[in-house]
């Protein structure tokens, strides 16, 4: 399974938040998947049986798992990391092309080859710390997209230490699978959640789907029972990326999880939380990742120069205190 224990959830509350009248008939099923939970909400269309629809959707997250989950040891991934001769699938390709396009877009800040140093960080599958400053200028000549390239259907790579962590964009690109099978099957009003990363097709009831997204404070893991704002969306992805859920503090220090590909250390800076709106979930979530590396100011920045993007962003200022910023066509769909 992929374990990726987002820092930020977004809760699903398209059953919690609506107008009492129903227009449309709707379903619902949840489950586990790749570390964590996912959860459903569909136009209840009777030709379509619920229970076959949920095992259909299984087969297809399990299957996104042996390909791209690190935490399975015969997965394509792992067995690519091992320097297997393993040849890729249509998941495996769309997820790797998707994280070269979004890397080239933030200059780097997005990168897949940080597996490395998400390993030598401590927050790779093992678990284990082994990072020593004398070590990073090694580690260092292991990252980098540049070194890795598909041909042919299998990676190639300029050194074969080098090993892939997709585990920062693989939930929200799982989403947007699930939803080109919904797409394929004509259902048009749904909303697919899988670890707090969503995409929303049509409306529910006539109305817009509304979203929560916590209040980025360490130690809340209780999706829901402190939000910081809600977003209403309509086919649209939403992903959000944070530094309160998936850290650890040593010596005083505070170490989070998303690694700055550029410097080789865990990413520090004001920005607490990055929620970022795009067509796709993919998208959104690599690119949520990206700035929680980028930072507060380049970040908005980044957005301000990428219309198509919206975003919402919660940092500190200089005495500690919670500040807000969002996009300017974001405002209307805003609840905070």
């Amino acid at each position: 399974m992929i374990k990726k224990l987002l820092p930020v959830s977004l809760i699903l509350l398209a059953l919690l938040i609506s107008c009492n009248e129903k227009k449309t008939e709707l379903a619902s099923f949840k489950g586990f998947t790749q570390g964590t939970t996912y959860s459903i909400v569909y136009e209840n269309n009777k030709d379509l049986d619920a229970q076959d629809l949920k095992n259909q959707v299984e087969k297809i997250l399990h299957d996104f798992d042996m390909s791209l989950s690190v935490y399975i040891d015969s997965s394509i991934i792992s067995r690519i990391n091992r320097n297997e001769d393993a040849a890729v699938d249509t998941f495996f390709t769309g997820v790797f092309d998707e994280s070269a396009m979004i890397s080239a877009m933030t200059n780097g800040a997005f990168d897949i080859t940080v597996g490395p140093l998400v390993d030598a960080w401590g927050f790779g599958p093992d678990g284990r710390r082994t990072f020593k400053a004398s070590d990073l200028d090694s580690l260092m000549q292991l990252i980098g997209m540049s070194k890795v390239a598909l041909v042919n259907g299998h990676i190639k790579k300029r050194d074969p230490r080098i090993s892939l962590d997709v585990n920062a964009i693989a939930q929200g690109y799982s989403v947007d699978v699930v939803c080109r099978y919904f797409n394929h099957l004509g259902l048009k009003d749904y909303l697919v959640e899988i670890g707090g990363e969503v995409r929303a097709g049509g409306t529910k009831d006539g109305e817009l789907w509304k979203i929560g997204i916590d209040k980025p404070v360490d130690n809340n893991m209780f999706p829901g029972e402190d939000l910081q704002a809600v977003i209403k969306i309509s086919d649209k992805a939403l992903a959000t990326s944070g530094n309160y859920r998936k850290f650890y503090i040593e010596n005083g220090i505070k170490y989070s999880h998303e690694i700055d590909p550029i410097t080789g250390y865990p990413a520090k800076n004001t920005l607490l939380s990055a929620t970022i709106l795009a067509d796709k979930c993919g998208i959104a979530d690599g690119l949520a990742t990206a700035c929680m590396v980028m930072g507060t100011q380049k970040s908005i920045d980044f957005i301000n120069d990428h219309p198509e993007y919206s975003a919402y962003f919660v940092y500190s200022d200089e005495k500690g205190n919670f500040k807000t910023w969002f996009s300017p066509g974001l405002k209307k769909y805003l609840e905070e």
